[in-house]
């Protein structure tokens, strides 16, 4: 009995140890930078180099959790005075944040009817008799949810329990290629679905803030979608083939047509479609048209997003609990305000002006006045720096600023380099912690890290490629590069 309770604290420990060590580490590239920093960099600039390093450190280790270690950074910034508190505390009021908790809202909202299950379980029983229709659907739902719910993490979610639901229907077995498969294409699924759609994932709305901010540049939710539809149109079928071909199967684990009769099964539980979901459906689609027409009206994406998380939850309009509603995950809340409040704070403690300078060097100016050029380049410094970086609203707030900066440095425009840094900053497919998907599918219990590691490679390289082809392409016949 001794020896089991030994065997149970050894993980305890090694995980104690991890935390500390990773505390550490943080703090020791902390005092690195402090000290370590030429005395070009100011007091200021300086010690927010150093803050948000120690931060992205934490993001990356995670020996506390991801909210936390942004409320430290903002006590950090705080109590070290590195800029203005109005800086400090402008992220929790920037128009980003009010769109992700709008969508959160929209989120819980929509959750409270049968609307994503009843579209779900179609998808599934009209393509998922087949190991290949199946992880199709798998991939599709996430994609069509991305019109309406903004936030990868949640959509994912949505999807688990059908998933899971498949995995045991099927005999999915642990351990099994056909497992792996249907949970890597969920994950991978959800990383790509905020790809065109502006409103859809966070290092979106994080891009296009910071170039209102710091470069006077607005993208709207339609010149979004022009620019990155065919990459959108390229990663969807890429991954389902890739991940198809990746995992091979047994001829008996190709086929299952009893999914058919237990997707009918299941919508027939769910009834006929009720009011309540074609008022969600109405609402949606209005939520929608405002982001699509927002060139005429000139709404900020959060408000449509406000609007009908406000209409969702009224007494008699909408068909939502507010109390429910308002139950978001606010850890989402402090990492996005504080990243961006990061953000903010490089650029004005001059920071970025600082990191620009040492960047651009002469060589380095004289190859980004070629747009193809500088558009590769982008592409991968952007693959490369977010598997150094632990998550997509961290590897967008710091690569962002310094886009800007060397683009002004070297005397062009600033779009097309901040632009494909942040589309290209969304995929992270190597490692569990990159993304919010990869967080939740782990999470289950029905994959391992070690699974991701072959896939995720291959699907970055794809990625890649797919991203350069549409910059020689398409970018280049639009005017965007």
């Amino acid at each position: 009995m001794k020896q089991a309770k030994a065997r149970i604290s050894v993980p305890k420990d090694k995980g104690k140890v991890k935390k500390v060590v990773s505390l550490l580490i943080a703090a020791g590239i902390f005092m690195l930078l402090y000290f370590g920093l030429p005395d070009i960099f100011s007091y200021e600039a300086r010690v927010m180099t150093a803050v948000v390093s120690f931060g992205v450190v934490l993001w990356a280790l995670e020996p506390i959790p991801i909210g936390l270690t942004a409320l430290l950074i903002l006590v950090l910034m705080l109590i070290l005075n590195l800029a203005d508190t109005s800086i400090v505390y402008s992220g929790f009021a920037s128009p980003a944040t009010h769109l992700v908790v709008g969508g959160m809202m929209i989120a819980r909202a929509v959750n409270e009817t049968a609307l994503v299950k009843r579209v779900s379980y179609y998808i599934v029983k009209k393509w998922g008799a087949t190991a290949k229709g199946l992880l199709g659907s798998m991939i599709v739902v996430q994609q069509i949810q991305a019109f309406f719910i903004p936030s990868t993490a949640v959509r994912t979610t949505l999807v688990i329990p059908i998933s899971t639901l498949i995995v045991n229907s099927i005999g999915a077995k642990p351990g099994s290629n056909l497992r792996k498969m249907i949970m890597l294409g969920i994950a991978f699924g959800g990383n790509i679905s905020g790809t065109a759609i502006l409103t859809a994932a966070v290092g979106n709305i994080l891009t296009v803030e910071l170039l209102i901010r710091y470069a006077g540049i607005n993208i709207t939710y339609f010149q979004w979608f022009l620019y990155t539809l065919p990459l959108w149109l390229i990663l969807i079928p890429g991954i389902w083939i890739l991940l198809y071909k990746y995992f091979p199967l047994k001829e008996e684990q190709k086929s299952f047509p009893h999914i058919k009769e237990e997707m009918d099964l299941k919508m027939k539980e769910l009834g006929a479609v009720s009011f309540k979901e074609i008022r969600c459906l109405v609402i949606l689609l209005f939520i929608v048209g405002l982001w699509i027409t927002e060139p005429y009206h000139g709404l900020h994406p959060s408000v449509p997003a406000l609007i009908g998380a406000v209409v969702m939850s009224l007494p008699g309009v909408g068909f939502a609990k507010w109390e429910n509603v308002v139950k978001i995950n606010y850890n989402t809340v402090l990492l996005l305000s504080v990243t961006l409040s990061m953000g903010y704070g490089l650029i004005d403690s001059g920071a970025v002006d600082r990191i620009g300078e040492y960047i651009s060097v002469g060589w380095f100016l004289e190859s980004i006045q070629n747009p193809v050029i500088a558009a590769i380049f982008v592409i991968i410094l952007a693959q490369v720096f977010h598997k150094l970086v632990s998550n997509v609203s961290a590897a967008v707030v710091t690569l962002i600023p310094i886009m800007i900066s060397v683009a002004e440095n070297a005397g062009v425009d600033p779009l097309p380099l901040a632009f494909i840094a942040g589309v290209t900053s969304l995929f992270g497919f190597l490692l569990v912690v990159k993304t919010m998907p990869n967080l939740v599918v782990h999470s289950t219990g029905l994959i391992e890290q070690r699974d991701f590691l072959v896939p995720g490679i291959l699907v970055t390289i794809m990625t890649t490629i797919a991203t350069i082809f549409v910059a020689l392409t398409w970018w280049q016949f639009i005017g965007l590069i």
